[in-house]
């Protein structure tokens, strides 16, 4: 058996404003923007760079219940992990790009890992695993 996580939904705002962060500020790559009419929804798709296979499925909320969950998709925890061969070059690339960390790096058994904010406030790491994972 071969399985993989292909998508993850993540509960956006605004698909426009969402994708202009994830591509612009940390550099993922828009892998698909299709209007769907019967739903009158948009298929937005985007991931990092490089060979990983889960990508990010922006969902736009579509009731006042759904909105509730934008930027507090886990609960105020970690919710994402974005792994980099590089930290130090990723993590200075997303400062200047005016990301903002609510944990500064530090150096663990297993790594490297910072905690920063998306546009909505979901939480996520930057981490380099130190035995390559």
């Amino acid at each position: 058996m071969n399985q993989n996580l292909a998508l993850i939904a993540l509960v956006v705002r605004d698909y426009d404003e969402a994708i202009d962060f994830y591509v612009t500020k940390l550099g993922f790559v828009l892998v698909e923007d299709t209007y769907q009419p019967e739903q009158d929804k948009r298929w937005v798709v985007v991931k990092p760079p490089g060979d990983g296979s889960a990508s990010l499925l922006l969902a736009r909320a579509s009731s006042p219940h759904q909105e509730t969950f934008i930027g507090n998709q886990a609960g105020g925890r970690v919710f994402l992990f974005l792994q980099t061969d590089d930290f130090w070059r990723d993590h200075a690339r997303m400062v200047e790009a005016g990301i903002r960390f609510t944990r500064e790096a530090k150096e663990a058994p297993y790594g490297i890992v910072a905690v920063f904010e998306d546009l909505y406030g979901n939480l996520w790491d930057l981490v380099q695993f130190a035995d390559g994972r």
